[in-house]
Formats: structure tokens, sequence, C-alpha cells
């Protein structure tokens, strides 16, 4: 169906038309109709795509739509290599770690995180104008994620024990790497969040850690994050020394905090290796 306000005026049939001096005036009718195809298609296309535009600007303002679109993409993208069955698990397994982020944001009074979005083979994100108060709130919301998703993972070990079935251990297994993967001290990972509240200092040894990852496993994917995460803590540590007084502030926590939250980051990362050897399986050729 087209709509007629998009297609071009038609002259009245009486109305006299000038042909252009020099051309036949035989060929007038023949351009006229070439014109006229070409023209309704085109008028037919802006109208469709005025209309796609209204859709798409709503959908965006939906939050569901967005996480569930993006969610549908990155399955099929892993189904693309491993299959739908884990495809489907390892995404969802990715959707409660983000959670875990989004309820702590809740509880440190931050109203307006974003539901999560998928990219990929780079994982999820939310977004928010603030990550909390100081540093040991950001530090609380950057492990909130691997502590939910790790008890994720460990569902996985309890569905593998009744079941048998090895496709468990295995997305268990993947769920345990990645919630420790996201505990490397660096950038934009969740161990980032928690170092700021140990010590700023810390990041170097995540950049450190980073590096022999890279060097260890050349991976595209892995190279890529480790660029953004080495630029986004220089750009941090940069600001960590710039000697503002708000900065300062930020980073000055109580002592009690301090404990707390690098006995929870120890904790969480023992608690990790132990699963992932717990479930390791030698893959088959």
């Amino acid at each position: 169906m087209t709509d007629d306000r998009w297609l071009p005026p038609r002259a009245p049939a009486t109305e006299p038309t000038a042909v252009p001096e020099g051309v036949p005036s035989d060929d007038r009718p023949r351009r006229e109709g070439l014109l006229g195809k070409l023209a309704a298609p085109f008028a037919a296309l802006i109208a469709f795509l005025s209309k796609i535009k209204v859709v798409l600007l709503a959908l965006a303002k939906v939050k569901f739509l967005a996480t569930a679109g993006s969610m549908l993409v990155s399955i099929v993208a892993y189904a693309s290599l491993w299959g739908w069955k884990f495809g489907v698990g390892f995404v969802l397994l990715l959707l409660v770690h983000e959670y875990g982020h989004v309820i702590q944001l809740r509880r440190e009074g931050v109203k307006d995180a974003s539901a999560p979005i998928f990219i990929p083979f780079m994982g999820a994100l939310i977004w928010s104008k603030s990550l909390g108060g100081d540093a040991a709130a950001e530090a609380r919301v950057g492990l909130a994620g691997p502590v939910l998703g790790s008890i994720g993972a460990a569902l996985c070990v309890v569905v593998y024990a009744l079941t048998g079935e090895e496709f468990w251990r295995a997305l268990a297994f993947t769920g345990f790497f990645l919630n420790l993967f996201n505990l490397l001290p660096v950038g934009f990972l969740d161990g980032a969040r928690a170092a700021a509240a140990l010590s700023p200092w810390v990041w170097l040894l995540g950049v450190f850690g980073m590096v022999v990852l890279v060097l260890t496993v050349p991976n595209p994917i892995i190279i890529l994050i480790a660029v953004l995460a080495i630029w986004e803590t220089y750009r941090r540590f940069k600001q960590f020394r710039s000697g503002d007084p708000a900065v300062k502030t930020y980073y000055s926590i109580a002592k009690r905090d301090r404990i707390l939250i690098g006995a929870t980051y120890l904790v969480l990362i023992v608690a990790l290796v132990i699963a992932m050897d717990a479930t390791h399986l030698e893959r088959s050729l």
C-alpha cells in the first residue's frame, strides 16, 4: 500500500505541456512514462522509510525490546559457532551477570541504570550516569555482577549433578571463566571497580596481566578488549593522579569498606579458580 501524499502531483489532462526545444515531440510520452515509472517506486520507498523510522524510534524507548533484540542477535552469533543450546545458555549467564550490576546500582540509589545490552563476542553492558557516591559503592556495583553470575554458573553444576549431561558442566565452566576474566583489575572490567576501592595502583597490575593474556592468547577479541581496557585505565589513573579534591574525596573511603571489599574480591577469585578446576573438561577431537 502506498501513501498518496508522497506521490508526485499529476498535471490535468487539459493542461498543455511544453516540449523542450530540440527534442522531437514523439519522445515526450516515452520520457514521461519512464520518469513516472521511476518516481512512483521512489515515492513509495520514502513513505515506507518514514513509517519505519517512527517504529524504530518507538522501539528504542522500550528497554525490554532493546535487551531482547540484542540478546537474540548474540544468541544467533554464538549459536553459529557452538550451537543453539550453548548460545542460549551463555547469553542467559551474561544476563544474570549484568543484572547483578543493575540490582546493586538500585541498592546504591542509582535509578537510571539501563537494561543490559548485548554485543556479540564482546559480552554485554549496562550504563548509568553514576556508579554510586564513592569508590566503595563503585566496587560493590562491580563485584555484584561476578557474585550473581557465579551463582548462575553454580546452578548449572546443580543441573549437571541431577542430569549427568556434560553440556551443563561445560556451560558452568564457561560461566566461571567469564566471571573470573571480569575480575581482572583493568579498564572497564569489574575487577577495576573493586581495585578502585583497594588502591588505584592495583590497576597497573591489571595492565600487566592483560598484556600477558594478549601474548599468551593472541585472539582478535582479546586484543580489542585489551586496547580499550588499557586506554580506560590510563584515563582513570591520570584522573586519580591529578590532585583534584573531588577525586581524592571519591577514593577516600572507610578502612572497614576496604577490608570487606578486598576480602570479597580475593575470596571470589579463589572460589572461581577452584570451580573452574572442578568443572574443566578435556577437549575431545
